[in-house]
Parts: C-alpha cells; sequence; structure tokens
C-alpha cells in the first residue's frame, strides 16, 4: 500500500531510474551475493585489535617528562556526583560532608584525565595512583534559602516551609599525572588495572 501511494506521488522517470538497476538483475542472484555483507557486522574476534599503539603511549610519555602536556582537566566523582575540574577551580558539594575547614584532601575516584593533546579514559576508574588530585576544603556553610510550597486546592490546605542544606565548597590544588603510561596496560585485554 505504502509503496502504491509513494510511486504515485514520484515522477515516472524518477520512479524508472530507481527501479531499472532492480529489474536488470534476476531474482535469485539478487541474493547471492548477500555473504560480502555479513563483513559488515559487529565481530568480537575482529576487535581484538589494541586499542593504542605504542607510538601514541610514546608521544604522550614524552609530553610527561618535558612537562608540556599543558593545563590538565579531569573528571572525579565525589558524593555522588561527578566534576569536571582544571588547578584552581573551586566546585561545590551539597549535602553533608564529614571534613572540616583547612583540610587538604587527595580525591581519588578520577574517571578521565587529560589536556588538549590526549585524554586517559578509565573503565570506570583510572588506575590507582596514576592521577594525583590535590584539594582544600575552603568554607562549609549553608545554601541560600529555599521555599517548598505546598497547596490542595479547595480544600484550605497551604504549607510554606523554607530551608537551607549543607555546601562545602572546595578549591583544586593540583592535577598530576605520576607516572608514565604503561603499554601492558593499554594493549592486554586481561588486565584489570588499566588507564584507557
Amino acid at each position: 500500500m505504502f509503496l502504491k501511494q509513494l510511486a504515485g506521488l514520484l515522477k515516472p522517470a524518477t520512479l524508472s531510474t530507481l527501479l531499472e538497476p532492480i529489474k536488470s538483475v534476476p531474482l535469485a542472484a539478487r541474493w547471492s551475493n548477500v555473504a560480502p555483507l555479513a563483513n559488515l557486522r559487529w565481530n568480537s574476534s575482529s576487535a581484538v585489535a589494541p586499542l593504542v599503539d605504542k607510538t601514541t603511549i610514546d608521544t604522550v610519555n614524552k609530553q610527561l617528562e618535558n612537562g608540556s602536556e599543558g593545563r590538565l582537566f579531569a573528571v572525579v566523582q565525589l558524593c555522588g556526583k561527578q566534576f569536571k575540574i582544571t588547578s584552581g577551580d573551586i566546585i561545590v558539594v551539597e549535602g553533608y560532608w564529614p571534613p572540616e575547614n583547612g583540610d587538604r584532601l587527595r580525591l581519588d575516584k578520577v574517571l578521565l584525565a587529560g589536556s588538549k593533546d590526549f585524554s586517559l579514559i578509565g573503565r570506570p576508574l583510572l588506575a590507582p595512583g596514576l592521577v594525583d588530585v590535590q584539594a582544600t576544603i575552603v568554607e562549609k556553610t549553608l545554601s541560600h534559602t529555599r521555599t517548598h510550597f505546598r497547596k490542595k486546592r479547595r480544600k484550605q490546605y497551604i504549607r510554606t516551609n523554607f530551608y537551607r542544606t549543607q555546601q562545602t565548597m572546595i578549591r583544586i590544588n593540583s592535577i598530576d599525572i605520576t607516572r608514565k603510561l604503561s603499554e601492558s596496560g593499554a594493549t592486554n585485554e586481561s588486565n584489570d588495572d588499566k588507564f584507557f
């Protein structure tokens, strides 16, 4: 039904140019070349090739040795939320959090780190000790006053509550990649301590 309506909308010249390749090939031959299309499917055995070659790892290691990687960024998980940070940033964590003002922290749950030329992606986290993120608690305070208004129509029920949540402001002191990247972590599929 749909094809008949589509054929009615198309010009006869356009329709004949679309159908010409199909008419010239016999019906049995149309399905004989399906085998070449099977190679387009996802094959897990063909995906065993290494994700990163040796030259890429060498280039990143040279940048880390020379200190030419530039300004590093990282994505860290903190109190159930993810933050993209660079050195000098101030982030606000909502909710109760035990550290006090002036405490220095090392953020361990690093999901991603990189610079303008490369990115190290964790699965789900980067290897422990690969990226060092240092932070300081700047201030613990309460948020601005928020209003929680409830009303039930025609029931003479109105409630207005005001509340403030605890907040912790954190300054990111530094982000450093502490060691060279190892080639075994990128090419060995059975290694659980991967950085990519």
